[in-house]
């Protein structure tokens, strides 16, 4: 029973305070070890601005991106016209390819009639299928 007691660093009375309570013994090993495999997900993220999109730069803000809002739902076109290559050739970029909703801002029952639109156009040789060979 003897041997299991740990024994506690013996303290100089002389130098300490008679109120103080003795100094925990500092552990030999550090209780946190970084990984080898670069940033950890432990801490805060360091890397990025703060703020939400468009906001929080350094030395005030630069932009502000403004909310996308559907064209055909703002001027209440229900209707999109195959034949109007004019309207349809904004939402085809010059690679000919289908514009994304999330660049143009054109809601998702407006997208797919856009796209259905494009492809009968495209059909009927109003738009390229094809981009500069």
């Amino acid at each position: 029973m003897a041997d299991e007691i740990e024994q506690l660093p013996a303290v100089d009375t002389a130098t300490a305070e008679p109120d103080a309570a003795p100094a925990a013994p500092t552990p030999a090993t550090p209780t946190y070890v970084p990984s080898s495999r670069g940033p950890s997900s432990h801490g805060p993220r360091t890397g990025r601005p703060a703020g939400g999109p468009g906001g929080g730069r350094e030395g005030g803000r630069k932009y502000f991106r403004r909310k996308k809002v559907c064209k055909f739902c703002v001027e209440k076109i229900q209707a999109i016209d195959y034949k109007d290559f004019r309207l349809l050739s904004q939402f085809v970029a010059e690679s000919v390819k289908i514009v994304p909703r999330r660049l143009t801002g054109v809601c998702t029952p407006h997208q797919r009639r856009l796209s259905t639109a494009i492809k009968q156009a495209r059909n009927i040789a109003l738009l390229p299928f094809g981009g500069r060979a």
